[in-house]
């Protein structure tokens, strides 16, 4: 293999290369799996390393070691490179599972503010027969039976003034939706 890495350092030889690319890919990449890398990572490392391998072939020395110690300590330190560079997920200590919050989220806090200000500034401008209607119902609680006898009106004029309040009141907040 040292003669190998040799024409590739010196000539850029491609059959050199090519010879070990399909000898060393496969272990490298079954190297990755017993690592713990997933097949799709093992073989883009396997790539990478073999990428490595063609643009240093030229610091490669056979007094240091063998091509195969000195290919695989490629392949070992880009794994820990790239181990390196994901944040790995960590689950909570026991106990201590977080739950999603009940509190309402920002932005719907201030639309929800907006709208009810919205609301108030519409019940001012209502006609005062109007205004009484929706006050009774949704302040004091009653039905429009109860407005009804309390106004001394007829049931279908409460729900008419009901109606007419409803209307204005939601097109004066459709555009806060």
């Amino acid at each position: 293999m040292a003669h190998l890495l040799q024409r590739v350092a010196q000539s850029r030889d491609t059959q050199a290369f090519a010879e070990l690319f399909e000898n060393f890919a496969p272990r490298i990449k079954a190297y990755m799996i017993r690592q713990g890398a997933d097949p799709t990572t093992a073989e883009e490392l396997a790539q990478e390393t073999l990428m490595m391998v063609w643009r240093k072939a030229g610091l490669y020395s056979d007094t240091k070691g063998s091509a195969t110690t000195w290919i695989f300590t490629i392949a070992r330190n880009l794994r820990i490179d790239r181990l390196r560079r994901e944040v790995p997920w960590q689950a909570l200590p026991e106990g201590r599972d977080e739950q999603p919050s009940d509190d309402t989220a920002p932005d719907e806090a201030v639309s929800e503010r907006q709208r009810r200000q919205r609301v108030h500034e519409v019940l001012e401008t209502l006609p005062e027969d109007q205004h009484e209607v929706v006050v009774l119902s949704y302040i004091e609680g009653l039905s429009h039976s109860e407005i009804a006898e309390r106004l001394e009106l007829p049931l279908g004029t409460v729900k008419s003034r009901m109606r007419l309040a409803y209307q204005k009141i939601r097109e004066s907040v459709e555009d806060l939706r």
